[in-house]
This record gives structure tokens, sequence and C-alpha cells, in this order.
């Protein structure tokens, strides 16, 4: 016997197969935070103490990605260009603010009219935004129908996390008492936990942390502060590249110091910061779930990229190891199967497709992002094979990264050929991407960590020779295909190259060869 076409059409809904077209498009809750590794989270890092009793239930209810990554940054705030990676689907070197991108006819004029609130504005959602003010895509921001913006990095609930929460109920209050039914598109932004994190007093307490305030001394230990990340180092082997960072040298309460306990100290803030979110969030959730709401709604939650805070002697996140480079990723909603887990191998720019996809409308014709709805649906585990990541904020190059699989290369080329450096992981072996300087004793009574032979850079082991030569051409090709303007001391001279007589780097001529 058959089944009834309405019967039929309920089941295709409950196992998302149905466009939403022709059943009933979902909401979309895109909840982003300023700052967070996933290293942060119980979810991906069982020893962390934070409590995120709202992001377990997601999960629980859900799907988590272990291999979430933003694509990286050409400035020292790289927050900006992966907002507008966020908004637009756009790669990196194909940005508005991209070196030589709108000059070189690889951004298209006026983006702004084909980003993420104009396109759901279009598609007749309800669009609100709340989010921090600043380092972001401003043209893309005020294009949402409601907005209400605003650095909001205190200790207490006007002057922190809440006030956000408060701006997202007020949406959803507002909706409500107008019978509004259109479909709506909320970005739930957050202005923690990026420094200052000054977290309410209760908090704090709880991780054992104090607001630091004297540069020249280091922090009262406390029993209750979070451990020192596994790959903790008291200093990085080598420059990073970006002299006089000020994520480096200048954040407060950290400032230069990398003893143990200005960094369980920091870790203990960062912790109160983000359970404190993870409270507003659990109120969001709640008012949608009052409002029968929730059921239809596609919740994601991400930051816009990771953070080192002591991880291999860093501080900030002008980096490409998996703490910085990674971003945490869940996603709930209809057809997403609960308690599910996967590697995913997506860019935060493919957030943009996937929502389209998820909306039943075309993506925009700029959108350079790939829906990743076939994972959420369980029909696939990755979107991609090979991840690219840069960071050129600082000298010239820079850094770049790619990996594959369970490899993963980083080349450093910075400080005007002073640094070159090469790093050569298994993730598999080595998940913490330890290094030489790892394996000192010392380091074993603050951490508990002691690393196996194997478990370090084997970029200048002769067995891995090959795998070195394999990754380099990869990220030659990568870079090649994605445009990076740069090249490294290694590689062919068909990008930007530094004049002999100017320590910066110039661009090449139009007629001059390119890939």
């Amino acid at each position: 016997m058959k089944p009834a076409p309405l019967l039929l059409a309920l089941l295709m809904v409950a196992g998302g197969l149905l466009p939403a077209t022709e059943a009933k498009r979902p909401n979309l809750l895109v909840i982003v935070v300023d700052d967070q590794s996933p290293f942060d989270l119980k979810l991906y890092n069982p020893r962390s103490t934070l409590e995120t009793p709202h992001l377990d239930r997601l999960a629980q209810e859900g799907m988590v990605f272990d291999g979430a990554y933003h694509m990286g940054s050409f400035s020292g705030a790289v927050c900006t260009p992966s907002r507008h990676m966020i908004m637009s689907g756009r790669t990196l070197w194909h940005l508005p603010i991209a070196p030589l991108a709108t000059q070189n006819g690889r951004c298209p004029p006026n983006l702004e009219h084909q980003t993420m609130p104009a396109v759901f504005n279009r598609a007749g959602y309800a669009t609100m935004r709340t989010c921090k003010q600043g380092n972001s895509y401003e043209a893309a921001n005020r294009l949402f129908a409601v907005r209400h913006d605003a650095t909001r990095r205190g200790g207490t609930h006007e002057s922190g996390s809440g006030w956000h929460g408060d701006r997202a109920l007020d949406f959803l209050r507002q909706r409500e008492a107008a019978k509004d039914r259109r479909p709506f598109l909320l970005y739930f932004g957050f202005s923690h936990p990026h420094d200052t994190r000054d977290g309410t007093p209760a908090l704090l307490a709880k991780y054992g942390a104090v607001n630091h305030a004297n540069p020249h001394s280091p922090p009262p230990a406390h029993p209750k502060q979070p451990a020192l990340p596994l790959n903790y180092l008291p200093a990085h082997p080598f420059s990073h590249g970006h002299p006089g960072l000020r994520d480096e040298v200048a954040v407060s309460g950290v400032w230069k110091r990398r003893d143990e306990h200005t960094i369980r100290n920091e870790l203990g803030r960062e912790f109160a910061c983000s359970e404190n979110i993870d409270a507003h969030i659990g109120r969001v959730l709640a008012r949608l779930e009052a409002m029968g709401e929730l059921d239809n709604t596609c919740v994601f939650y991400t930051a816009d990229h990771g953070i080192a805070i002591g991880r291999h002697g860093l501080q900030g996140k002008q980096n490409l190891y998996q703490h910085t480079w990674r971003v945490p990723l869940i996603a709930k909603g209809p057809g997403i199967r609960p308690r599910s887990r996967v590697e995913g191998n997506v860019y935060l720019l493919d957030l943009l497709a996937t929502l389209c996809d998820l909306a039943g409308i075309p993506p925009p014709d700029t959108n350079e992002g790939t829906s990743f709805k076939p994972v959420l649906a369980g029909h696939r585990q990755t979107v991609r094979d090979v991840l690219y990541g840069a960071y050129s904020g600082g000298t010239k190059p820079g850094i770049r990264s790619v990996k594959r699989g369970d490899w993963k290369l980083i080349q450093y080329d910075v400080l005007h050929g002073a640094v070159r450096e090469t790093q050569l992981f298994n993730l598999k072996d080595n998940p913490e991407e330890f290094l030489p300087q790892h394996h000192a004793p010392e380091l074993a009574r603050l951490t508990g960590a002691t690393p196996a032979p194997h478990q370090t850079n084997l970029a200048t082991d002769p067995r891995h020779a090959g795998k070195l030569a394999e990754m380099q051409s990869l990220l030659l090709a990568e870079m090649r295909r994605l445009h990076d303007p740069w090249r490294l001391w290694n590689q062919p001279d068909d990008g930007l190259t530094p004049p002999p007589d100017n320590r910066k780097s110039r661009p090449r001529k139009d007629n001059q060869k390119r890939p």
C-alpha cells in the first residue's frame, strides 16, 4: 500500500530531503563568537574545565564538526577578513579588501549587495544582527533590516555579553508581538571572549581568575584556574614574523608574559567569558522553544577564528597551528542527525552557500563557497580534501599552511628572509603539533605531557622527505589556484616580489608572467 502524498511529504521533510521551497522555510540562527579556540570546549578537548551546558545540549541534538577552518588573513586584525568571508562567501584573496583583488578584477564591485543580509532580505526573510562593532564588513552589516552592534567586553550584564543576548531576545519578542510569520535570519554575535576578557565576578571566581592589571608581575596562582595546554611553551622557538604585534605584547593582563600563572589566569578569564556567552545562548534557545520556533530553526555555532593563549608560546590569532586555524562548529536543525560528528573540512566562507541551500534559495553568483548541506544531511563526511591557510599580516610573504588527510605543512618566510622555517606534522600521530621544544623535561612538570619521540616536527626527518615534497607541491598549487599574491623563498617567483632596494613587497605589473 502506497503512503498518502501528505504522509510521504512529511516523511521527506523529517528526513531533511524535501527542498525548503516545498516545505516551511527554516529560520536561521548564526552564532559567532570572537576569538575562541575549539580546544577551549570539552567537545573538542576532554581535559577542558570550561562548562558550556547549552552548547553541550546543542551538540547532543545536532552535529559537531572536527574540521572547520577560517582561511586566514592578510591583516593583523584576523577578524576582519574572516568576517568578510562569512558575509560574502568569497575566498581570502578575492575579498574587496584583499591586496590587489579589486585592481586585478578578482572581486566584483558593490559586493555588499550579494552578501548574507542582502540575499536573505531579497528572499523575504526577516534579518537581524547584533555583534561587536568594527573589524568587520561594515557595508554588509548595515544591510540587516534590524541591527544593534556595539563592542561589549565588560564584566556586567549590560557591558558584556548580556547586552547582545538582550538584543536577540528583543527581536524575538517583537516578532511574536507582531505575529510576524516570515522566516528569520538572526546573526547573533558576541564581543567576547576577545580580550579584554573581563568576566563577571562570579564566573571569574569559578575559574580562579582575576582581571590582572600589573604588567610587571604575574597574577596570583589559584587551584581553580584551567590547566596549561598540553602544547604550552614559555616562548615560540622563532619569530612568527610580526614584530610588535599587539596581540603578542600588549594584551591587558598578559602583555609579554608567558609564565605559568599568567597563562592559566588568562585562560580562566577566557573561560569565564565563554561560559557567560553560553548562558545567553541558552536564553535565546529557550525563548525560541517557548515560541514553538526552535524545531524549525537551523542553528550554527562558531567563532571567527581560534586563539593561542599560551599554546606554542603564542598569545594571539596570527598563526596557523590547529588551535588557531581551526574553529568550533556545531549545527542543529531539521534533518541533522543528533549526536553526530563529522570531519567536514569546511571553511567559514561556506556558511553563505549552506544557509542558502537550507532555505531553498540560490546563492549569489559572487559566492565561492561550497554548501555543506550534504554533510548535514549525512550524505557525505567531507566537503573537500585539501585545506589552505595563510597569514601575511606582518612581514611578507608570511606564513602558509596546507592540510590533506592526516598531513599538515606550515612554512614561514618572514622578517625579510631572516626566518625561513618548515614544519611537517602527522596530526593523527601528533594532534597537539608538538615541536622539539615540547620534549624538554621541565615542561612535563608544568603540563603533564610527555610527547613520544615521533611526536615532533618531521620536516627534517629523511624518512618523510617524499611527503614533505608532496605537501610543498600541494601548497604551491593551492596558492596559485586561490590567487595568493606572494611566494615563499623556495617557490617560483610568480607572485609579489620585494624589490632589491626596498624592504616592502610590491605587486608585479599586469604584463608580467602570472600562474
